[in-house]
């Protein structure tokens, strides 16, 4: 005895096997997002504004819009430090795009407080010391205001770190000392600067 199938039946085992394919082979949805990738930061401008009409602003700039790798960056200061002269300090970041858009990083590193962390350390001669002005939502330093005194007359370099995941409550961490809070540097310019 021949056991044959019908063409229905076989149009069904096929179905059949079809929808058993499609069901192991769905994506899972829960997948986790993924975390927040370091940022993009192609502009950086810091403002050093004195808190007295003697003496001028002072920005420092730093441009690297083709990224890693191609071109050297442009950096440039104007204005002149003054010796014993207290600044209030902004830092602005910003990701120009290859078709002219500008991405605001200073309003995501503000909305991701608790994430973020900037770093300022005068080295090689240059006398100056560095305070936060602004607090993340728990009460930890962020960094993108600050004040800032100039020391004694002198030249030296001028460090400004933006670190993503920070260990902010770590033994020996401040904003010179950037070492113990570990994390990612999301970017990292050094600058000339010279006190007169």
């Amino acid at each position: 005895m021949t056991f044959r199938l019908s063409p229905l039946h076989l149009l069904f085992y096929a179905l059949l096997g079809v929808l058993a394919i499609s069901i192991t082979g769905c994506d899972d949805d829960d997948d986790p997002e993924p975390e927040n990738e370091e940022e993009l930061i192609t502009d950086v401008i810091f403002t050093l504004t004195p808190r007295t009409d003697s003496a001028e602003t002072v920005v420092f700039r730093f441009e690297d819009r083709d990224g890693d790798g191609g071109n050297d960056p442009i950096q440039s200061v104007t204005g002149q430090l003054q010796a014993g002269m207290t600044y209030d300090g902004t830092l602005a970041l910003t990701a120009v795009e290859a078709d002219g858009g500008v991405e605001d990083i200073t309003a995501e590193v503000r909305d991701e407080d608790d994430e973020h962390q900037v770093f300022y350390i005068a080295t090689d001669g240059l006398d100056m010391a560095f305070e936060y002005d602004d607090m993340d939502g728990d009460g930890n330093p962020l960094g993108l205001l600050i004040n800032a005194t100039a020391g004694a007359a002198g030249s030296g370099n001028l460090t400004v770190i933006l670190r993503h995941e920070p260990m902010k409550d770590a033994n020996g961490i401040g904003i010179s000392n950037p070492d113990p809070a570990g994390g990612e540097t999301d970017i990292e310019v050094v600058w000339n600067a010279t006190i007169q």
